[in-house]
């Protein structure tokens, strides 16, 4: 099965060590995100297919298999792909959640240049 390559260059494949369990301080000294799903704020419930990816350097909304929101963690810029910011009402519904903010906030943040619209999904 082939590694999974990140953009940091960084790569993971399916040889473990063993039944050694990684401690959190390795996870983060190797940059290996960690992946958990988005909660409903009604529900407290994990939502389906919904994920938050925290990365050494950024925290990334994800939908389905596409991502959506990334955010550096140091500078606070906001990133919104360019194809699928807005792609469905269920998209922008859990992107809203995400950004904790509405669609007609997002837009005006494009348009002011405070977030910028990228090609996250390459």
């Amino acid at each position: 099965m082939a590694a999974i390559v990140f953009n940091s260059g960084h790569s993971l494949n399916n040889q473990t060590r063993g039944a050694e369990a990684m401690t959190t301080q390795e996870i983060h000294a190797n940059n290996i995100p960690v992946v958990e799903q988005l909660v409903s704020p009604r529900s407290g419930r994990p939502i389906a297919n919904q994920y938050i990816i925290y990365s050494k350097d950024y925290r990334v909304f994800q939908s389905y298999g596409s991502r959506i929101v990334a955010i550096n963690k140091r500078t606070k810029q906001v990133y919104l792909d360019r194809t699928y910011w807005n792609y469905s009402k269920t998209t922008s519904k859990y992107r809203n959640i995400f950004l904790r903010e509405t669609t007609k906030e997002t837009e005006a943040r494009i348009k002011s240049g405070e977030y910028i619209l990228a090609d996250l999904n390459l």
